[in-house]
């Protein structure tokens, strides 16, 4: 689906299902040099189970036009256009790496228009190394190799196991840099990571429940970098979860059941209002979350345990 926002032609992924009045709505928002394809499997599945789903290309990314967002603060301004174009009052937002401090922005812009905020592989400070900015810039290819190295688990590209993984991380990384000509969106999308410092101000400014759902594996943004959001979350009253899974940074390629599993659970249970649990306290691995799951009385949490893709 194409939609006008600012002036320009921007592309939403919406899982094969056309948007429908009175439904929840839920945004996907990716990180540097990926696109909505990343979200495919979690985007889907919610879009065929009650959900009007927004898998957007950022501005200059792929099929949308638009200058490519030099700032987390831009493309946190594009996030609440784009609602505004489309009329849509509240909505969940889920972000994955640069995508989840756009998301935490627009959350916090958004106030209580935001329903849901779902952080994946997320960090604050999201530093970046000076040599992969430069790189990024000058050496692109070479800075896509050493990101979709670090960014998996396995540390084996590209005939180690789960090589497809890195092979497709790649292909996808190649595309989105030559979808805009103009400007070098790696180094662009980089450059905006390592320069937000709203973090703090943006997770006190939230009105909604957040979850963060972080890779025990990841070497790009390790979980330990995301405790001062949460710690903060907390300090502030907000309902935290924390979801552990056993992968690296691209949770939604490595782990993708895993990231739907987390990310249903999060919005159905609070969206439906029950207060069953994954696990005794707000963190939790998803080893915890099945064994459990088939003891939890809620039939709506029940049945979270197994997700399947609708036929197409």
């Amino acid at each position: 689906m194409y939609v006008d926002v600012n002036g320009a032609r921007t592309y939403c992924y919406t899982g094969g299902k056309p948007l429908e009045p009175g439904r929840p709505t839920v945004v996907f928002i990716h990180g540097v040099l990926n696109d909505h394809s990343v979200w495919a499997l979690q985007s889907r599945y919610l879009a065929h189970n009650g959900w009007n789903v927004l898998a957007v290309d950022l501005p200059g990314h792929s099929k949308s036009a638009g200058e490519a967002p030099a700032s987390v603060e831009q493309a946190a301004g594009f996030v609440v256009a784009l609602l505004d174009a489309l009329g849509i009052q509240r909505a969940a937002l889920v972000g994955h790496s640069w995508g989840s401090l756009i998301a935490l922005e627009a959350a916090a812009r958004l106030g209580a228009r935001a329903s849901h905020l779902a952080l994946v592989g997320t960090a604050y400070p999201m530093k970046v190394s000076p040599a992969l900015i430069e790189s990024s810039l000058h050496e692109p290819e070479k800075a896509l190799r050493m990101v979709n190295t670090f960014s998996r688990s396995t540390l084996a590209p590209p005939l180690g196991a789960g090589f497809w993984v890195y092979g497709a991380g790649m292909a996808l990384g190649r595309r989105v840099l030559r979808s805009n000509p103009q400007v070098n969106v790696f180094h662009r999308g980089f450059v905006a990571c390592d320069s937000y410092a709203g973090g703090e101000q943006a997770i006190a400014a939230i009105q909604c429940p957040v979850l963060f759902v972080l890779g025990t594996l990841d070497q790009m943004t390790h979980p330990k970098a995301a405790q001062g959001l949460i710690q903060a979350a907390r300090a502030a009253g907000r309902q935290v979860q924390v979801a552990q899974l056993p992968v690296g940074h691209h949770q939604m390629s490595e782990a993708p059941d895993e990231t739907l599993l987390a990310l249903r659970d999060f919005l159905t249970r609070i969206k439906m209002g029950c207060n069953a649990r994954p696990a005794s306290a707000d963190s939790y691995s998803f080893d915890s979350i099945r064994p459990l799951m088939a003891a939890v009385s809620c039939p709506i949490c029940r049945g979270i345990a197994a997700p399947r893709m609708p036929a197409p």
